[in-house]
């Protein structure tokens, strides 16, 4: 718990957004162990001698639970797909496709998704399950849906949260198509980036409803995006600050940002005056 503590704390020195202003978000912090939903072997994503070191649980508990209340440190818990195994040890090399995002950023997401008591929210990636425990807490686990694309991870997760008696709607499938059996949402948070907004998403929340994903950018790193919806399929909204996610599985091949609606480095317009500079695109 002390570890615990001291996560929060840190995150509570952050700046726009955290913890600040949501005493529910601190309260759930708290009360979710965090090591609950942490495998027993993970990747460290900081390669040391060209490896990226494997923390086991078992060997040394102690760096393997700081590691975990690292309030921004993420732990790589799948690469290439599953294909690298971590029975087989540090790890030389591979595509990151799964982990338990930092502390942090899983506060902040939440934050500004802004889930209010009994909503319905569908979270996208499920993954070890913590973010849907922290959103059962707020909203009950009757009101969340989590989809989770491999099935291997969906199992594990799903065994996770009942542990801790927690019963969402696990669904195992692609979740840039949303799962319409249960829409409308209230609020949809997805934990894996996305060049292209999938047309599904809006279409599954109420007018009003919100969506927060991180955003593929070309400014080389990924931009947490809050979108509020219409009802109607359509979404506006702004970016927050910059985050990194991995992409999800349909969207992992690049594209070109001008298919996609970002302005050219051309139609960025830069003012000097008296107040300072401005950059604003046309």
């Amino acid at each position: 718990m002390s570890l615990r503590q001291a996560c929060a704390a840190a995150i509570d020195g952050y700046d726009g957004g955290y913890f600040h202003g949501c005493d529910w978000l601190r309260a759930a912090f708290m009360e979710v162990p965090r090591e609950h939903f942490v495998p027993d072997r993970v990747w460290w994503p900081n390669p040391q001698d060209g490896h990226y070191p494997l923390l086991d649980r078992t060997e040394r508990p102690r760096q393997w639970l700081k590691a975990v209340y690292r309030p921004l440190a993420a732990l790589i818990t799948q690469i290439d797909d599953g294909r690298v195994r971590p029975e087989d040890g540090p790890a030389t090399g591979g595509s990151f496709t799964s982990s338990i995002s930092c502390s942090a950023v899983i506060v902040d997401m939440l934050h500004h998704l802004g889930p209010q008591p009994y909503e319905k929210v569908l979270e996208i990636g499920t993954g070890s399950g913590y973010t849907t425990a922290l959103l059962a807490h707020r909203v009950g686990a009757g009101n969340v849906v989590t989809m989770e694309i491999d099935d291997g991870l969906a199992e594990r997760a799903a065994g996770n949260l009942t542990a801790l008696d927690l019963t969402p709607r696990t669904v195992v499938g692609d979740g840039e198509a949303g799962y319409a059996a249960a829409a409308p949402y209230d609020r949809i948070l997805s934990t894996a980036a996305v060049r292209d907004i999938p047309a599904a998403w809006p279409k599954q929340v109420r007018p009003g409803g919100v969506i927060v994903t991180p955003l593929d950018t070309p400014y080389a790193t990924d931009a947490l995006l809050k979108l509020v919806c219409d009802g109607h399929g359509n979404a506006t909204g702004h970016l927050i600050k910059a985050v990194s996610f991995m992409k999800t599985r349909a969207q992992r091949p690049r594209r070109s940002y001008e298919d996609l609606g970002w302005p050219g480095w051309t139609d960025h317009h830069v003012t000097i005056g008296p107040d300072g500079q401005h950059i604003r695109t046309t």
